[in-house]
């Protein structure tokens, strides 16, 4: 199996294109950007109390910096399927990751204004790489291993998450620069990412866009909104549980470390699920008992939270199993549910801008119920009821289906059903 990034032709075929490299270059390049797409941001809130003293910022400021990438995931989002259709995948991608260096670097230069600055590029280009990434695989991938190589990048997403957050403290505390440099080290690995998808660019040759139509963002689709609320009620749930779980657990008298520790586990969790299922599931072309499934395992973690907070280690378990499924399934959604790769950045591209919104509400929401009843329990409460949701919604986005095609014709095509 090779890139091919010619465009599908009107009548299903596909027109010709430079041979592409091989499928084992292509998964190294898949990985290294899903190991650029959450390293850059989870490790900012552990530097949030050394970037608070030093700047001076506020906790309501800080807080608009743990949220800004997620607003920015979702206004960016729809943009990227107009800018691949136009230039392709591959030089989109490449151009992201170019930002993303470019963002890194500021985000690191002293100064308040620089970091937000910062923050937003490297939002947005991490926004073109989630969205990208579905339509790459689509179009290189064979259907039935794409859950496989969704797993695979979900897996190098997570791990790289998990390290990034426990490294970014002792590498502001050891390198010259303090936090400045925990954060701009990470430019190093998109450097990397960018220096490998230059050649893989270069060989897919100049064929850029899709003559034969570039597919419309599926908004009137019911089975696009199931996968995009499933998307969305997925990432509510885990940067609800990144941004609170030590909170919660802290405040029914776990110590600072073990809270931080109790993270670490539910992350590592969440890898070995995403890591698993794809080999469990390979030949499971119809995945509503496994959204369904993992979904309530999820809701059933958080219950535990809620009624026995001493059982934090097994609801830690039990959240992160369920929630490492469910992205794997929430992404690769976004490419079974397509025809092709077309139609796969533009279901993609919706998915993650209403996803990233609906997520962008949760540890918001969840902070003000906790300060309005000075407890957990009915910001649990709540997180379970969402999370059962998901389960309901899951069942439609899982059933083995396409959408229909909604691009729209080229001017050629036009005059030729005028003369038809």
């Amino acid at each position: 199996m090779r890139v091919n990034d010619a465009p599908d032709l009107p009548d299903g075929g596909r027109a010709a294109a430079p041979t592409g490299p091989p499928m084992v270059w292509l998964l190294i390049g898949v990985v290294l950007v899903a190991a650029n797409l959450r390293a850059a941001l989870t490790g900012v809130g552990p530097l949030l109390p050394g970037i608070e003293a030093s700047t001076g910022l506020s906790g309501t400021w800080t807080g608009l910096l743990g949220t800004l990438p997620l607003l920015t995931f979702a206004a960016t989002s729809p943009l990227v399927g107009r800018t691949a259709h136009r230039y392709g995948a591959s030089h989109a991608l490449v151009a992201s990751l170019a930002v993303l260096v470019a963002g890194l670097l500021i985000r690191s230069v002293p100064g308040v204004p620089f970091v937000f600055v910062g923050t937003v590029v490297i939002a947005a280009a991490i926004a073109f790489g989630n969205v990208l990434l579905p339509s790459v695989i689509r179009s290189t991938v064979p259907e039935e291993r794409i859950g496989q190589v969704t797993g695979l990048y979900v897996t190098a997403m997570g791990l790289l998450a998990a390290i990034s957050s426990g490294v970014s403290v002792p590498m502001a505390d050891h390198l010259p620069g303090g936090w400045h440099t925990a954060l701009g080290v990470w430019a190093a690995l998109a450097v990397l990412a960018l220096g490998f998808w230059v050649p893989l660019w270069r060989r897919t040759g100049t064929a850029a866009a899709t003559p034969a139509g570039r597919e419309r963002i599926p908004w009137r689709s019911p089975l696009a909104w199931q996968v995009s609320v499933f998307m969305g009620l997925q990432s509510l749930g885990f940067y609800t549980t990144i941004a609170w779980l030590p909170s919660i657990v802290h405040d029914h008298g776990v110590g600072e470390a073990a809270a931080g520790w109790q993270l670490f586990l539910y992350q590592i969790v969440g890898l070995v699920a995403s890591s698993a299922l794809p080999l469990l599931a390979r030949r499971w072309r119809d995945q509503r008992l496994l959204a369904a499934a993992a979904s309530a395992i999820v809701a059933l973690g958080f219950a535990l939270l809620a009624v026995a907070p001493q059982l934090a280690i097994v609801s830690s378990v039990l959240t992160g199993l369920g929630g490492g499924a469910c992205l794997v399934l929430a992404l690769a959604f976004q490419s079974q549910r397509a025809a092709d790769a077309s139609q796969a950045a533009a279901l993609a591209s919706m998915a993650q801008s209403v996803g990233y919104l609906v997520a962008a509400v949760g540890p918001l929401l969840l902070g003000a119920l906790h300060e309005l009843t000075d407890g957990w329990t009915l910001p649990l409460t709540l997180l379970v009821a969402l999370t059962l949701a998901q389960a309901i919604v899951g069942v439609g986005a899982g059933r083995d289906l396409r959408l229909e095609s909604t691009s729209r014709p080229t001017p050629t095509e036009r005059i030729g059903d005028s003369l038809s």
